[in-house]
């Protein structure tokens, strides 16, 4: 008699595993909505304070109703988003994906916190930043707490 086999996974080398999946795919959709969620709002909803005769929010009535809290809802689903790809049946959380993403996190969240400081004294003509203020330093830190969520999954 012999041994059952141990059951073999998916694939045999979990490094190279599938490029989509549904995980990856959901990540891709979140991070995409994220950023719709906030061009949308920054482009079609949000009045913009420094025109001579500021108009009424446009459509929908709630994005306008919302104001600043629509950049939350937006990049809280870029970073969940990032946070969903960060695991090993994504190819952002195998070993290789996971050291670029996690650095890359890393020097988006420096790069807006260094922007937000090197724009700090006049910051209208950055657009989105012009908006978030002093909350640009969560924007940033945000990102490098991405970054570190994918340092888990680095070897």
């Amino acid at each position: 008699m012999s041994k059952p086999k141990a059951k073999r996974s998916e694939f045999a080398d979990p490094s190279a595993g599938p490029i989509l999946s549904v995980r990856f795919v959901l990540a891709i959709l979140l991070i995409l909505a994220g950023i719709a969620w906030i061009a949308y709002y920054y482009v079609v909803v949000r009045v913009d304070p420094t025109a001579a005769a500021p108009g009424k929010p446009g459509g929908p009535a709630f994005m306008g109703d919302w104001a600043n809290w629509n950049y939350l809802v937006g990049f809280g689903a870029v970073m969940l988003g990032l946070l969903v790809a960060a695991h090993p049946s994504t190819p952002l959380g195998r070993t290789p994906g996971a050291a670029a993403t996690m650095v890359t996190c890393f020097l988006i969240g420096l790069a807006w916190i260094v922007a937000f400081y090197l724009f700090s004294n006049d910051i209208s003509p950055v657009p989105v930043m012009n908006d978030l203020g002093q909350k640009n330093l969560f924007v940033g830190i945000g990102f490098m707490a991405v970054g570190f969520a994918y340092a888990t999954r680095w070897e």
